[in-house]
């Protein structure tokens, strides 16, 4: 019986299942968005809103915990210098999940879209060839 038993196993072992979830996070922070299924998106989304919360304050403390989390610098210090003030005002709820209509090719597979919700979004540049159109 799984009484009482939290968290999803995704079919991996614990040592796979938590280099998933640091390498989904860290992709997650960089790109602030990825592609992927229903099922990781849901197990990654409370996992990078604990370090968004952790990066309101910066401190060497929360620093060094979220090192321990992503172990990449770069992605703490984006962490830090950039998404933690962006979601300062706001409560909670940093990412949302977009179901995405075609599934995977491979196996069928649902696919969504986990974004942040205030994402910053590049203009992509105009070029000759798209102003023609």
């Amino acid at each position: 019986m799984r009484h009482r038993v939290a968290g999803r196993k995704l079919g991996r072992t614990t040592s796979h299942r938590i280099a998933m979830m640091r390498n989904m996070a860290n992709s997650l922070i960089e790109h602030e968005r990825i592609i992927t299924t229903i099922q990781k998106a849901k197990t990654v989304k409370p996992f990078v809103e604990k370090l968004v919360t952790l990066s309101k304050e910066t401190t060497q403390h929360n620093r060094r915990r979220a090192f321990a989390k992503l172990r990449q610098k770069q992605t703490v210090e984006k962490l830090f210098d950039v998404l933690g003030p962006r979601f300062q005002e706001r409560p909670g709820g940093y990412c949302r999940i977009l179901r995405l209509s075609k599934p995977r090719l491979g196996d069928n597979g649902q696919r969504v879209l986990l974004e942040f919700v205030e994402r910053t979004v590049e203009e992509e540049p105009v070029t000759a060839e798209a102003a023609a159109e």
